[in-house]
């Protein structure tokens, strides 16, 4: 007890300042702390090897050879005793970084589980993926291998089947007050006066009436899933346990679900609120003390200036890492607009903020594409917001003259005409649409635009992360529409069963998947070894007289690299009149050039290094 000790002791006095501003109760920190200890005293002694381990490096996570992977457990190797018998397979693709998409119990009625992020049991795996001791079991051979697991702890809301809300239905009061409960619409309707909509068209309203009760609950995101009350102290202290005791299992990254909409006062959005901050710095002091090698990921699907202060600040941080929601979207933007200029505002951005800032770097993930653009800055280059949002869904689902992109529209307002975007990063840069045609041209295209957005994602500050079956260009999944045990929603076309068929092509040469695989393998590859691809090193975009081209710079330990990427289909040439050093490697060829004119082939890329004495 005396590393538990130490650690409270360095972060008593805040802990209970912060915990008695939000509760002003005594006896529900005391019971908090108490519990803490017990997390402590249960946690396996591999585990508290490791927190002592990580503890002595706390940048760890930011070097440059972690490298992640986002699979649905079921969809990848069935459940979790599959999951580890393909380790090597991860392995092989330089994976140290696995994120298990929602693995929870959930209803059993698909259309109320939210594709897993409606929890009925947060101790508790779903039966069809394994139990909580085959994910114990995962996590110590992921940790032998040096591989990281990470899992979703959905914060905001349970699933209308939680035990919670079931007693709650049951009439005790006690539960209903772990919920929002009302006895008429009469507040609810001043919460609708000021609280945006998460699905207008699909869930329209935030709050939903129960008719064995003769009353309303909110449900900010779907009718099955009742908002959380962090106003009770009993809530809090309960989903603390509930996250300590999935640490517990051996998880090394905890992605807290939609934490911004944790917090609810009348006559706000309820989003982004003073307290949601506070909460976020009571779990981080939390596993500080009792788990310090799990690392918090927050899920803010924000505009930038709502998401960087979930980083917290240097003297009193919250989360260690966030998603990089809006370079993503942007990305996509430049793709259909072959304009790099929104992107490197976006790209300024980000390295303008403190190093220890460290985001998690994607081209697609589980969930849809938002166009939430900087729409101010894309007015002044003469896109209005509306038509802008329907030339990209145009582009993408291959409805505009020169795209080869396939998807599907998702949440569609038939009133506005606003959608989100749907399909697999292979897809998206038309190996779907070569492989119809059987254009040779058209694939090698393809795949080399597929390659250089993996390769400018590299170069980006912080922690890459492939959305399983990207590293074999694995495209649309249609059968989700012809199945009917599966629910009518198009981001399922994207959530596809990973073909090992092809998987197992990534050894035979020539192959559409091994042409992909080496590619990316040789990119991993460079930036494992080459320092200046490390998180906290500096970084910033250089001029190009181009604007279809990038370029990004990045310096640390005496090593800096410019990387070159065209976004365009036609050759290009960048002029880079800002280098004054030289002459750089080629760290794709091994040449040794100068670069203040850069010839790029379609969809071509450069990587270059030259190190300082």
């Amino acid at each position: 007890m005396e590393v538990f000790q130490a650690r409270f002791a360095k972060h008593e006095d805040e802990l209970r300042w912060l915990y008695m501003e939000l509760y002003n109760n005594i006896d529900g920190y005391n019971h908090l702390v108490s519990e803490m200890k017990q997390y402590y005293v249960s946690r396996r002694t591999d585990l508290k090897e490791l927190d002592q381990k990580r503890s002595e490096d706390p940048s760890c996570y930011k070097k440059n050879d972690l490298i992640g992977m986002m699979l649905y457990i079921d969809n990848f190797a069935g459940n979790m005793q599959g999951v580890k018998k393909h380790i090597d397979y991860l392995e092989k693709n330089n994976i140290n970084y696995i994120h298990l998409m929602p693995f929870l119990d959930k209803p059993k009625d698909k259309a109320k589980s939210d594709g897993g992020y409606a929890v009925s049991d947060y101790r508790k795996v779903r039966d069809d993926l394994g139990s909580m001791d085959d994910l114990e079991e995962l996590s110590l051979v992921c940790h032998k291998k040096g591989i990281n697991l990470c899992m979703d702890f959905v914060m905001n809301h349970t699933s209308e089947e939680h035990e919670w809300a079931q007693k709650a239905l049951a009439g005790e009061k006690e539960y209903q007050d772990y919920y929002f409960f009302f006895d008429d619409f009469s507040i609810p309707s001043k919460f609708e006066e000021t609280v945006p909509q998460v699905f207008p068209t699909t869930a329209p309203g935030n709050f939903t009436y129960l008719e064995s009760l003769d009353k309303y609950v909110m449900t900010c995101f779907y009718p099955y899933q009742w908002d959380l009350n962090y106003r009770n102290p009993k809530v809090f202290n309960e989903m603390m346990f509930n996250f300590l005791y999935l640490a517990n299992q051996g998880l090394d990254i905890i992605r807290i679900d939609a934490v911004p909409y944790i917090w609810k006062t009348l006559g706000t959005p309820c989003r982004n609120l003073p307290q949601v901050h506070t909460i976020v710095r009571l779990m981080r002091m939390i596993g500080e003390i009792v788990c310090p090698s799990v690392l918090l990921l927050g899920e803010v699907v924000m505009e930038p200036e709502k998401v960087v202060p979930y980083f917290g600040t240097v003297e009193k941080p919250e989360c260690h890492m966030l998603y990089n929601v809006t370079t993503m979207a942007t990305t996509w933007h430049t793709v259909a607009t072959k304009d790099t200029r929104l992107l490197r505002k976006q790209l300024d951005i980000v390295a303008a903020l403190p190093h220890e800032y460290t985001f998690l770097n994607y081209l697609r993930c589980h969930d849809d594409i938002g166009w939430g653009l900087d729409y101010a800055t894309l007015k002044e280059q003469g896109m209005e917001e509306v038509s802008h949002k329907q030339f990209l869904n145009n582009y993408f689902r291959g409805y505009y003259l020169g795209s080869t992109s396939r998807g599907e529209l998702y949440n569609e307002d038939p009133v506005t005409k606003d959608a989100r975007f749907c399909g697999t990063t292979a897809s998206m840069c038309g190996i779907e649409a070569a492989l119809e045609t059987k254009n040779e041209k058209e694939m090698d295209l393809a795949i080399q635009q597929h390659i250089m957005l993996h390769a400018y994602m590299f170069m980006q500050s912080g922690i890459p992360v492939l959305y399983s079956g990207d590293e074999i260009g694995q495209i649309n999944d249609n059968d989700y529409k012809y199945d009917p045990g599966k629910v009518q929603d198009s981001r399922y076309i994207h959530r596809g069963e990973l073909n090992w068929y092809k998987a197992k092509q990534i050894d035979v040469k020539g192959s559409l998947e091994n042409r992909i695989f080496t590619r990316l393998h040789a990119l991993e590859d460079i930036r494992k070894t080459h320092p200046a691809f490390i998180s906290e090193g500096d970084a910033w975009t250089l001029d190009t007289w181009d604007k279809a081209i990038l370029c990004m710079g990045k310096y640390y330990d005496k090593e800096k690299i410019i990387g070159v990427f065209n976004f365009s289909a036609q050759p290009r040439t960048a002029y880079l009149d800002d280098i004054y050093d030289g002459p750089y490697t080629d760290l794709l060829s091994g040449e040794v050039v100068d670069i203040k004119q850069v010839k790029l082939e379609p969809y071509g890329f450069r990587y270059y290094s030259i190190k300082f004495e």
